[in-house]
């Protein structure tokens, strides 16, 4: 995965959970740790994180 795309997802991600969180739809606890939980498989480059590449479902 280029480093951009990384970026990107990682940004993406933060960005949605932010939003889930002005609507209450997730509670503000969970919303300040979610982000930090996902960096270690964009980083890793996880194929389970990347849907659009056609990860295996088990």
């Amino acid at each position: 995965m280029n480093p951009y795309y990384k970026a990107l997802a990682l940004g993406a991600i933060m960005i949605a959970v932010a939003l889930l969180a002005v609507f209450d739809i997730i509670p503000e606890q969970v919303a300040q740790y979610a982000p930090l939980a996902v960096v270690p498989f964009v980083v890793r480059g996880n194929r389970a994180c990347r849907p659009w590449l056609g990860a295996r479902r088990a």
